[in-house]
């Protein structure tokens, strides 16, 4: 398709309370995958299983911390990776298992996850998709991706409404890579600026975020700056001769805000005027 007709995002989902509100946790743990090459558009599954192994143990104990009484999904890149890391989770004193592929138990172990004899549920992207938990109120995302899609679909495993659930605990680890669009809770926000700013936010809050008050306060933050741009500019304007102005400015000095985001969709729209 030339143009996308109409997008309904997560966080209008989650406004008009179809999907439960997000709490996104920055754990400072910092896992180097700067040298983690690409493959078919994504990070290399093999490579980021080998980058991560030196962090398991960490990662384990600073989950040990958050996700005691919580029903926890983790994703992981590899089913090695995923089975290591679940003995690990259980010697710290959660209660885990693994699923994958090759899982003669596996409708036995997910019907156990969700009646609660396991906390926590290791698996290597077997379920990103095409299954059902609503109460599951933690992800851990082991697997990172720089394609959007995917990441949403990972982050929806914990979004659905459930009984006595009222946010998703969104745990966030921060990945040193040389690439800068690597998918984080930020990308859940269509505009990318106010993504870097909900970024911005996490590191330096301690006690997690709420990802829709992030994403109103970062757009206020954005239309603040652009108002202070504007009127910047209209002083120099001032005895300028005249000429056309940026629609941006237009929105702006009509105070209509709800087309400062606004983008061309359809060809008629980007092409120039007819005569």
């Amino acid at each position: 398709f030339d143009s996308k007709a109409y997008e309904y995002s997560m966080t209008e989902a989650i406004r008009e309370g179809y999907l439960c509100p997000i709490k996104a946790q920055m754990i400072p743990l910092e896992l180097d995958i700067a040298d983690v090459g690409i493959s078919s558009g994504d990070f290399s599954a093999g490579e980021i299983g080998h980058a991560l192994e030196p962090y398991l143990q960490q990662i384990a104990v600073e989950m040990a911390n958050y996700c005691q009484g919580r029903k926890t999904v983790v994703f992981l890149p590899l089913i090695a990776t995923s089975q290591k890391f679940c003995a690990m989770l259980n010697n710290v004193g959660l209660r885990a298992a693994d699923v994958n592929g090759n899982s003669d138990d596996r409708s036995e172990v997910l019907a156990d996850f969700e009646a609660g004899r396991y906390d926590v549920l290791c698996n290597s992207m077997l379920l990103t998709e095409g299954w059902d938990c609503p109460s599951v109120d933690c992800i851990v995302i082991l697997r990172p991706t720089k394609i959007r899609s995917l990441y949403q679909q990972m982050v929806g495993r914990g979004m659905r409404l459930a009984p006595g659930k009222d946010h998703l605990l969104l745990l966030d680890f921060l990945w040193m890579t040389a690439r800068h669009d690597l998918c984080r809770p930020s990308a859940l926000s269509k505009d990318e600026k106010i993504a870097k700013m909900i970024d911005e936010q996490m590191k330096s809050d301690d006690e997690g975020i709420d990802l829709i008050e992030a994403e109103e306060q970062a757009e206020r933050d954005v239309l603040a700056e652009r108002e202070a741009a504007l009127a910047k500019q209209l002083e120099e304007m001032r005895g300028k001769k005249r000429k056309l102005v940026d629609p941006l400015q237009y929105a702006l000095s009509i105070a209509a805000e709800d087309l400062t985001n606004y983008v061309p969709t359809f060809a008629w729209e980007m092409s120039p005027p007819s005569e």
